[in-house]
């Protein structure tokens, strides 16, 4: 996974890590950037052994600075807009509907684009010095890459509206009580380690299983009628149900004699 120019891209046994490494620019997201997570999340969504997905910055002080202004600059027209906006759109698109979960390690401020970028992933665990952005009001627009509908899905429409007309980076302890983020480090700790301590519950659970949970709680997202999050639910079901996890697991339980997942272990008896 070496086959990038703006990225680090990592399998780390049953992790899938992605890091934006330009740190000189402060890992703004450039279209060429935008074009690379999106080949290297769109590329790894068919490996079944994946557990999780870690997305994060180079350096400390920027998870990603929102769009490259630089190169953004040039775009000024309706159709430049039209384009840009497919492009990022559809980045983060690979990014929310990944099979599994996907944790924005916020190592420094998500500002703008990148703050979108942040709330297309399904979990985001920050440093404390970390911050989270919706300043786009600044440049007298809106969010532009789909991150506004994840803000709302997040936080509710009410609250959205304020951080969006604020226009201010919130503080990692702020955006904590708000559930804009989902974990602060502890003063003193790692980002990499806090980060890993949120892992252990999703690499307690079998790939296929994590793929399941995922596709629940996407259809939520993706505000699916209950006739089409019923057929996901099930076709997930079945698959986790046929696996050879599932019936090792239930032997397990068996053979202890102990309730698994509230189902009580069979009596002997028959109908």
């Amino acid at each position: 996974m070496t086959d990038y120019r703006f990225l680090r891209v990592e399998r780390h046994v049953d992790v899938l890590r992605v890091t934006i490494d330009r740190p000189r620019q402060r890992n703004a997201l450039s279209t060429r950037v935008l074009a690379e997570l999106r080949r290297a999340f769109t590329d790894a969504a068919a490996d079944p052994a994946l557990r999780a997905a870690v997305l994060t910055g180079a350096g400390d002080q920027s998870f990603a600075a929102g769009g490259d202004l630089k190169e953004f600059d040039g775009l000024r027209s309706a159709a430049d807009a039209q384009a840009l906006w497919t492009e990022a759109s559809e980045t983060l698109r690979a990014v929310r509907e990944f099979p599994v979960p996907v944790i924005a390690a916020l190592n420094g401020v998500a500002l703008g684009g990148g703050a979108e970028l942040a709330v297309a992933c399904d979990f985001r665990v920050a440093a404390p010095q970390a911050g989270i952005g919706f300043v786009q009001g600044r440049m007298n627009i809106c969010t532009g890459f789909g991150g506004g509908i994840d803000l709302v899905a997040l936080v509710g429409g009410h609250r959205a509206l304020s951080i969006l007309i604020d226009a201010q980076t919130i503080d990692a302890g702020r955006a904590l009580g708000i559930g804009l983020i989902d974990v602060v480090a502890a003063a003193g700790e790692p980002l990499g380690q806090c980060v890993e301590r949120f892992l252990r519950p999703l690499r307690a659970q079998a790939p296929q299983v994590l793929r399941a949970f995922k596709t629940i709680a996407l259809s939520d997202r993706l505000a699916l009628s209950r006739r089409e999050r019923e057929r996901r639910e099930r076709e997930a079901m079945i698959a986790t149900w046929v696996h050879p996890d599932h019936w090792r697991a239930s032997e397990r339980f068996v053979s202890r004699g102990e309730p698994a997942a509230g189902i009580a272990p069979p009596t002997g008896e028959t109908a």
